[in-house]
């Protein structure tokens, strides 16, 4: 097995940990109790392995709530700020984040041009700053499984009106699987798996029980390569499967 050389990872049309920064807007104690278009647990659950990802792949962060120094709203959720450790949050009076001064500054200045965004709510606080970013030029991938609004129809409409003008939506696994891809890499693929194992819910469940299927089925890791064993104990070569 022999990988192609990793390409420019600035160039590349693909994301990758040199060309992208993960935007986070809008996190908040309302905002999330009145996302009504999927489940709340989920959407956190999925957002922290996102977070997760981006610190993997050391990609920039930009983090921002609306109106929380005023008083107006709590801060960003705990479940997510304790992973943001040390990234500053910009807070907002404007419902849409690229108008205001700090938010825009700051995702210039990554000098990324491909934004992954999330907020909530979908069809308020995604919109209008992917709608406003694409028109800079920017690519923007709104992370589908991350993100609601109060109705699937809200929710809905605005992920089909992003599409129309350019938007490229992706899940949080198909972001971390595409600033992976290769396991080669091993520098990101253990922080990838564990990512996966703790959100539990897309393939790491697997591995929590990977050896419990590798017994039921009478697997050996490697033993294609090592050849058939003659030296294998009963209780290895036990049939494990329920009758």
């Amino acid at each position: 097995m022999k990988s192609t050389p990793i390409r420019d990872q600035i160039k590349d049309h693909l994301l990758t940990p040199k060309n992208s920064a993960l935007v986070i807007i809008d996190y908040q104690p309302p905002q999330i109790f009145t996302t009504l278009s999927m489940d709340r647990q989920l959407m956190i659950d999925n957002m922290k392995a996102l977070i997760k990802t981006a610190k993997n792949f050391q990609l920039p962060i930009i983090l921002t709530t609306v109106n929380h120094t005023n008083g107006r709203n709590p801060d960003t959720i705990p479940q997510l700020k304790e992973l943001l450790d040390g990234v500053p949050s910009i807070d907002r009076t404007s419902i849409n984040s690229w108008e205001d001064e700090e938010f825009v500054k700051a995702v210039k200045a990554t000098g990324r041009k491909k934004l992954i965004m999330t907020a909530l709510w979908t069809d308020a606080c995604l919109i209008f700053p992917t709608l406003d970013a694409i028109k800079e030029g920017y690519e923007v991938f709104p992370v589908v499984d991350c993100v609601g609004a109060n109705t699937v129809e809200g929710h809905k409409a605005a992920i089909q009106r992003m599409v129309m003008l350019g938007a490229q939506p992706v899940g949080w696994n198909m972001v971390a699987c595409e600033l992976q891809r290769d396991w080669a890499r091993t520098e990101t693929a253990t922080g990838f798996v564990k990512t996966a194992t703790e959100q539990g819910r897309a393939w790491g469940w697997y591995l929590t029980i990977e050896g419990q299927v590798a017994a039921y089925h009478h697997y050996e890791p490697g033993a294609e390569a090592r050849g058939p064993s003659s030296d294998r104990s009963s209780s290895e070569s036990k049939d494990v499967r329920p009758h």
